[in-house]
């Protein structure tokens, strides 16, 4: 039986190890956190890997395990995690497969930026609250907004480690929002009006991040799109045509997932 590597930190990760459960092949799959474990269903044939791997310890678990195929379906601004699979994947002669998240066209109106400090700079700028919705991993890097603690409020996943990284950065807990998604778009209203922000920044994550909701309801809301642009990005598939090269490759039941 074949065996399969699959990080599946996203939403289409997750529904690729959905459609190979019970397939004839063997899955890993690897998740930075037992949160990001609680999210996948069991199968027979799928091991999961709830921690955060190091390369080295990615090429040990490459040439331990002997795979066909790595598939890295992490988030497109995963960009270290995405070179060090790469690397591991190179240096263990591992094929390596990069499943690509399609992007979202970027409303007319919003504030497009390439990185973190670009943003803090335009919002240092600016006058009026802020609601970030780009998790807590990089939360440092906005305590530079003027007036940070004051200004600023953090849309987090309610797990210790976010509001460790919240109360590390400064903000009081009045300013943190620790809620599971998905995000709908009169949920996002309801945010900016209840912070009474002017801005709402986000990445480019396309529609399985809620791109399109938080569009739509910073325009309802009277409030600035601050949209941080993506790293550069491997080549790779869309996940419906990994599914269809998994199946050519190993005979796997074809199944449409788009």
């Amino acid at each position: 039986m074949d065996k399969l590597c699959i990080f599946a930190g996203t939403t289409e990760g997750r529904q690729l190890v959905e459609f190979l459960s019970g397939q004839p092949v063997a899955v890993t799959a690897c998740v930075a956190t037992e949160y990001g474990e609680t999210l996948l269903s069991t199968a027979e044939n799928l091991t999961i890997s709830a921690r955060r791997l190091a390369e080295e310890e990615m090429e040990d678990l490459f040439r331990a395990q002997g795979f066909a195929l790595v598939v890295d379906a992490t988030h497109p601004y995963a960009a270290a995690v995405t070179e060090n699979i790469a690397a591991a994947c190179a240096k263990t002669s591992t094929p390596y497969l990069r499943l690509l998240r399609a992007g979202t066209e970027v409303p007319d109106g919003a504030v497009y930026v390439p990185d973190i400090p670009h943003a803090v700079a335009y919002l240092n700028e600016m006058a009026g609250n802020i609601l970030l919705t780009t998790g807590s991993k990089e939360l440092s890097l906005y305590t530079c907004i003027r007036d940070f603690s004051n200004r600023v409020y953090a849309r987090v996943l309610p797990m210790e480690s976010s509001l460790v990284a919240c109360r590390a950065a400064g903000l009081p807990p009045s300013h943190i929002i620790a809620m599971q998604g998905p995000f709908s778009k009169e949920l996002n209203i309801a945010l900016l009006r209840f912070t009474q922000a002017r801005y709402l920044v986000t990445k480019e994550d396309g529609t399985p991040g809620g791109f399109a909701d938080k569009a739509a309801a910073a325009a309802e809301a009277g409030a600035t799109l601050v949209v941080i642009g993506r790293p550069p990005q491997r080549e790779g598939l869309s996940l419906s045509d990994t599914t269809a090269l998994l199946c050519r490759r190993f005979g796997l039941r074809e199944s449409v997932i788009e």
